[in-house]
């Protein structure tokens, strides 16, 4: 638990800026859009992405609009490099950065809002940081930079840095009210209001509110929840501050693999679940009483409830010399409860003889009647994670710009905090179906192998406290050596400390005694004792980058970055001790004319001491080593005539394992693929705008997206195809204040796997366990702005 001296100090600097009262000056227009002003990954206040010697994509509103995500994890498909599985729901997506070796969640992406980390960890388990904020009207652009200068700023990601450019009011009030259905009938509303609060002050405030069942209905409402953000600027003669607030308190179904027939290169359908609409979760699933007592509601789903605060100050002391400061405070909960598959499936005749015996009587739970022993069976666990995280970060820097020269010095200092209890297993009898039925089934030699459906309790609990801190020094220096080439240099060092106390488990505990009964036979119960964890380590970032202008509109650069990470609260609780490094070397060439622009990265990445964990059998198992990748990244956009464009980003990926080891040691990995990354993958979105009358204008664009053929583990067993999918979307512009729009998602309902099951490794059989897209839907929504 953070200090109450730490919130204290935070909401005394969020305060200190406003006694800086300078003489106020006017609010400043905005930035012409065409200068494409970044300010991620920089030591100051932003630059221009041409003169930018890093890959960074920037997607504006219009963009996000038109890539239509389905959650937040869902957008960062556009960013060339990255992987993300949005196929898990609003909440748990997997993404994977430039061949980074990782089992899932989000290991090397940090996210920022107003530039500032508001959770520090990029993930734990059961929580990626896309879990704690949403995309709504709000939010003004996302600016995305891999590898480069991230390795210096913020918490030092040398992965994957995403920020979160909220919009700020104007000189006019202005507003925005939006509704949208679904065709399987989930509501939202949005809403934004903005405007002048006087000279030299501003406020938005927005937000939005949603309801439904999903697309993978399991007939109870799986989907609610809103997000509110709020911010105020103030500009005076030498300075600015914004202050923002953001309460989000949203929940979403956890979607998990579901059987489907793998018959080669081949994903078939299996009995009636769908692979784009089907779910195992259902009315007789929803509820339930765990065999220790705790009651479960898989409608809580996975989501957040919390709050965030936090400051943007710019100060000018003196002549070129700036101080910048950024804080963020966030408290609260982020809740996982989902039915996670625990076998494939089989029927009931092949489940009773894999205990030994027969079928005695099969039933169902809820009515009592008589089920065939050649029905489809799977077993599937309720599991519930709680946590509750607490973060106070703040980074203050100094600029000083002497000419041609721009010289930074900052500090870092995050702490944060995360109590976690776990319950993972509960595994039911379940039939093989779209909203599963419960079942009890009583063995012919008399052994009774369910209780209310269950066939086994808890197979791993936590119950733990953890406490981390992280202190970081960096200097940066950028020098325009001539008008055409510009340096940069920078190092950063950072101290990591994080300990904990865990209570320990008991495994393999026969809770009644009676081996016939075995639905209780092998359970973990927690015994009351605890053990500490402790580790402390510093480590040193760096990076050197040149960019030249061949041109006014040609660009080239080079970059060198070393950037280190530490290991997160679970892997020290599993015993891992590891700090991966990483050691990225790349360069790019930068287009931009009326015609086209155009941004090609060629990268090559090394990467030492990284540990990628799944929990097989019941235990977290950990593969430990290194990897290498290298690759390229373009991306861009074609204007070949008035009102057309084609927008276009692809990634070749060439990643494989190093000194790589599962087992304990006993098995090498090296030389296999690293998991869950495509060597291909590219996506092309052509738009046409009609325009008509004095405002009017219609919007046609589709994407077609291409993901290649990865393997869904590190031994490189369990091969996911490659698939083809087709997005589309119309809008009108009626005038400048009504608009409606048509998204159409996955048109042609085209059956893509992201992921296997992990805990079925290997698994030989036709019928697998694997997490598919979600399935064609469309959006309809109708906006009016005033």
């Amino acid at each position: 638990m953070l200090k109450t001296t730490h919130l204290l100090s935070s909401i005394a600097l969020f305060a200190l800026p406003m006694a800086a009262h300078a003489q106020e000056a006017p609010l400043d227009d905005a930035a012409p859009a065409d200068e494409e002003i970044v300010v991620t990954g920089t030591a100051g206040g932003g630059i221009s992405r041409q003169d930018a010697a890093f890959a960074i994509t920037s997607i504006n509103a219009e963009a996000i609009e038109r890539a239509a995500p389905n959650s937040t994890a869902d957008l960062f498909k556009v960013i060339p490099g990255v992987s993300a599985e949005s196929s898990g729901g609003q909440n748990g997506a997997n993404i994977f950065v430039r061949g980074y070796p990782s089992g899932g969640d989000a290991e090397f992406v940090t996210l920022t809002v107003q530039g500032v980390p508001f959770f520090s960890p990029p993930t734990l388990s059961f929580l990626e940081n896309t879990q704690l904020i949403r995309i709504d009207e709000t939010i003004e652009r996302v600016e995305a930079v891999r590898g480069g200068t991230g390795a210096l700023f913020g918490n030092g990601q040398p992965g994957l840095t995403v920020n979160f450019v909220q919009k700020e009011g104007g000189r006019d009030f202005e507003g925005l009210v939006k509704a949208s259905i679904t065709d399987f009938g989930d509501l939202r509303g949005d809403m934004l209001l903005s405007g002048p609060l006087g000279e030299s002050t501003s406020f938005m405030i927005g937000g939005y509110y949603a309801s439904g069942n999903g697309i993978r209905d399991p007939r109870f409402t799986a989907e609610k929840g809103g997000q509110i953000t709020a911010n105020v600027r103030h500009d005076m003669d030498r300075g600015s501050i914004l202050v923002f607030a953001r309460y989000l308190n949203d929940r979403g179904q956890w979607l998990l693999p579901i059987p489907v027939v793998r018959d080669g290169d081949k994903v078939r359908q299996f009995g009636n679940i769908d692979p784009g609409t089907g779910v195992l979760a259902g009315p007789e699933t929803r509820l339930s009483l765990l065999p220790d007592g705790t009651r479960a509601d898989l409608a809580d789903g996975r989501g957040a409830d919390l709050v965030n605060l936090g400051t943007n100050f710019d100060y000018e002391i003196g002549d070129g010399l700036q101080l910048r400061y950024r804080a963020s405070y966030l408290k609260g909960d982020a809740d996982t409860t989902g039915l996670v598959p625990a076998s494939t499936a089989t029927s009931a005749d092949a489940y009773a003889a894999s205990l030994g015996s027969t079928i005695g009587s099969l039933t169902y739970v809820n009515g009592g009647q008589a089920v065939a022993g050649s029905q489809p069976v799977i077993r599937a666990g309720t599991w519930i994670v709680r946590k509750q995280i607490e973060d106070f970060t703040n980074d203050l820097a100094v600029e000083w710009d002497s000419g041609n020269n721009k010289f930074t010095v900052g500090a870092y200092y995050s702490d944060f905090s995360s109590n976690d209890q776990w319950n993972l297993g509960n595994v039911q009898l379940l039939t093989a179906e779209t909203n599963a039925r419960l079942l009890n089934l009583v063995l012919a030699n008399g052994q009774v192998a369910t209780d209310r459906g269950f066939t086994q309790g808890s197979f791993f609990n936590v119950n733990a406290a953890y406490d981390g801190r992280e202190y970081a020094f960096y200097a940066v220096d950028e020098f325009q050596v001539t008008p055409e080439l510009r340096l940069d240099a920078g190092i950063r060092y950072q101290h990591y400390k994080a300990s904990g106390t865990l209570e320990n488990n008991d495994f393999g505990v026969n809770v009644d005694g009676d081996p016939d009964t075995l639905y209780d036979n092998g359970t973990a119960v927690l015994n009351g004792t605890f053990r500490n964890i402790a580790y402390k380590k510093g480590s040193w970032s760096w990076t050197v980058g040149a960019n030249y202008d061949i041109s006014s509109s040609v660009g080239v650069y080079a970059r060198y970055n070393r950037g280190n990470t530490n290991p997160f609260f679970d892997n020290l609780r599993d015993g891992i001790f590891v700090s991966p490094r990483v050691d990225n070397y790349e360069g790019g060439v930068k287009v931009r004319t009326d015609l086209l622009s155009l941004y090609a990265t060629l990268f090559h990445t090394r990467f030492r001491g990284l540990a990628t964990t799944v929990i097989t059998n019941g235990a977290p198992i950990a593969s430990i080593g290194g990897a290498r990748s290298t690759g390229v990244e373009i991306e861009g956009q074609i204007r070949p005539i008035d009102n057309v464009s084609i927008a276009f980003s692809g990634t070749w990926l060439d990643a494989k394992y190093r000194n790589f080891f599962a087992d304990g040691g006993a098995t090498d990995l090296s030389g296999n693929r690293v998991q869950r990354q495509p060597k291909w993958q590219w996506r092309v979105t052509p738009a046409y705008d009609i325009p008509f009358g004095n405002d009017g204008k219609v919007s046609l664009y589709s994407t077609f997206t291409y993901v290649g053929d990865r393997f869904s583990d590190t031994a490189n067993t369990q091969s996911l195809p490659n698939y083809f999918k087709i997005d589309a979307g119309i809008s009108v512009d009626v005038n400048q204040a009504l608009s409606f729009a048509v998204t159409a998602d996955n048109l042609t309902d085209k059956v893509g796997l992201t992921e296997g099951d992990p805990r079925q490794l290997g698994a030989g059989s036709q019928v697998v366990n694997a997490r598919p897209i979600l399935g064609r839907s469309f959006r309809f929504s109708a906006a009016y702005r005033f």
